[in-house]
């Protein structure tokens, strides 16, 4: 499928940072349709990029484009969605979190060609990794141009993977801790930062590049014996720190799987 138009519903962060991922240099060639509910940032969007075109309202989106993103937020989804009406075998790629793939069919007609996806602010500068179920050969096309798309082939995987990315404010909480702990002890506060951050981004990149490593092999790479990396991890898995993190994420999931 050749898609020429790409539609979202919702002009939200996420919503601007695939518009910025998908016409970054080189851009795809396809025009952009953004609902008007943002004005702000559908404004900045249709000025600084030319493909780029506000819509009258939420069906001209969808009537406009051979791929419409749902970009909204769970609470008011149904109000929207249940008021737009989609051509048979459409493609849709819905980013509503914490919402069940035939709640999405319901509201929007069973005979679209629905896929859920897990896009990240990282899209932007085309090095997002996006979770997206069912597998797609379009979509995944799509998402691969703006990083790295991984196909899921369950609901459990996808759930299970939605549930990890609630991990991202996680890692900023702790370089904010370490950072606190720096300052605490008398180092300036910019030093400590611009310490730490080249630190977890190197550390990134090692586990990037070693793909077929368990993380474990890398943890005893970086924890000589004795050492002060493998004294923190100890203090961290005997003292509440990797349970407390397992707890969060079976909570996070039971709130994707509807159960609570």
């Amino acid at each position: 499928m050749t898609i020429s138009s790409i539609g979202f519903v919702g002009t939200g962060a996420i919503t601007e940072a695939m518009v910025r991922g998908i016409l970054a240099e080189p851009p795809f060639t396809a025009r952009v349709y953004l609902s008007p509910r943002n004005e702000q940032t559908a404004g900045r969007l249709a000025s600084e990029f030319v493909p780029v075109e506000v819509a009258r309202d939420n069906q001209t989106v969808v009537d406009s484009t051979d791929l419409v993103v749902l970009a909204i937020r769970p609470q008011v989804a149904e109000a929207i969605v249940k008021d737009l009406v989609f051509r048979p075998s459409q493609l849709v790629i819905s980013l509503v979190a914490a919402t069940e793939r035939q709640t999405l069919l319901d509201w929007i007609g069973e005979d679209v060609r629905l896929v859920q996806a897990i896009p990240l602010p990282f899209v932007a500068s085309r090095q997002g990794v996006t979770a997206m179920y069912p597998p797609d050969t379009d979509v995944a096309a799509l998402f691969d141009a703006l990083g790295t798309a991984v196909q899921c082939t369950s609901k459990k995987e996808y759930n299970l993977l939605a549930a990890a990315s609630a991990l991202m404010s996680t890692y900023f909480g702790i370089m904010e801790a370490a950072t606190n702990w720096l300052e605490g002890n008398g180092l300036e506060r910019p030093k400590a930062q611009a310490y730490l951050a080249p630190l977890f981004e190197s550390l990134a990149r090692r586990a990037s590049a070693s793909l077929r490593a368990d993380f474990s092999e890398l943890s005893r790479e970086f924890a000589t014996r004795g050492g002060l990396n493998e004294q923190v991890l100890d203090d961290f898995q005997t003292k509440g720190g990797a349970s407390a993190l397992q707890a969060a994420l079976d909570r996070v999931l039971a709130r994707i799987d509807g159960h609570t």
